[in-house]
């Protein structure tokens, strides 16, 4: 027999029974009910949930992940997705302020950090250091206690000579240099990579899974100030650009 539930959604009690199903489910994730992070029912569980077959059941689940509200996990199954924070591309976004925004709670962790000189093989790093040393940082952002974002930064001493004695348990990297080296102009470069198996250590991610990278670089005055790349799991971060007509 059908799940009673299904049969009550207003305005669906002549659509197919996959868009109720996928009604459903909606609504539980929406009202809080099936909070981000929450394993969804296996097909099987919700076949025998909704007395229906398993294609009516997987093209319910695969408008769900078509629509953003779930995601699948190789291996562990299928999730409430959480909620995509969207990003300016043009401007530099404020990662914590972005998932306290959402209500969550944010920590950064330091991994590691070094003072070094420029790797001359390295594209930039010679421009970027100009005579000077460079700070390595490599940390993570979370939220509710889940990596949310790995980073990894390039300082010019040169040009923010304070960051070497800075202490990153209370701010972070970038927090620091947007206080004390404000930038004139700045670069951001975005891409898509999959996962290598450091990447999804650190991520809490599968190898393989579909991250979203933002590079950018920023200058003071013509002199470089940091290279940064943060990588994004693909199923919480998009950016988005809103453009006006020519006048």
């Amino acid at each position: 027999m059908t799940d009673a539930r299904v049969q009550e959604i207003p305005g669906l009690g002549g659509a197919p029974l996959h868009q109720r199903i996928r009604a459903d489910i909606e609504g539980r994730i929406r009202s809080g009910a099936w909070p981000p992070g929450h394993r969804v029912p296996f097909e099987t569980e919700l076949m025998g949930q909704y007395g229906c077959a398993r294609m009516t059941v997987s093209k319910a689940m695969a408008a769900l992940v078509e629509a953003g509200l779930i995601v699948r996990r190789k291996r562990a199954g299928s999730f409430v997705a959480r909620p995509r924070v969207h990003a300016p591309v043009l401007n530099i976004p404020d990662i914590q302020a972005e998932i306290e925004a959402r209500g969550e709670a944010y920590a950064f962790r330091l991994l590691a950090r070094a003072v070094r000189e420029a790797d001359g093989a390295a594209p930039g790093e010679l421009e970027l250091a100009a005579g000077g040393g460079l700070l390595a940082l490599d940390g993570v952002h979370d939220a509710d206690g889940r990596p949310f974002a790995l980073e990894r930064r390039l300082v010019s001493l040169k040009a923010a000579p304070d960051i070497e004695a800075a202490d990153f348990s209370q701010e972070t990297p970038g927090a620091w240099l947007l206080e004390h080296v404000a930038w004139t102009e700045a670069e951001s470069r975005i891409s898509a990579i999959n996962a290598d198996a450091e990447v999804a250590r650190l991520l809490a991610l599968d190898e393989g899974a579909a991250c979203l990278v933002v590079d950018r670089r920023t200058w003071r005055e013509g002199r470089g100030v940091t290279r940064v790349r943060q990588v994004f799991p693909g199923e919480a971060y998009d950016l988005v650009a809103r453009f006006g007509p020519r006048v």
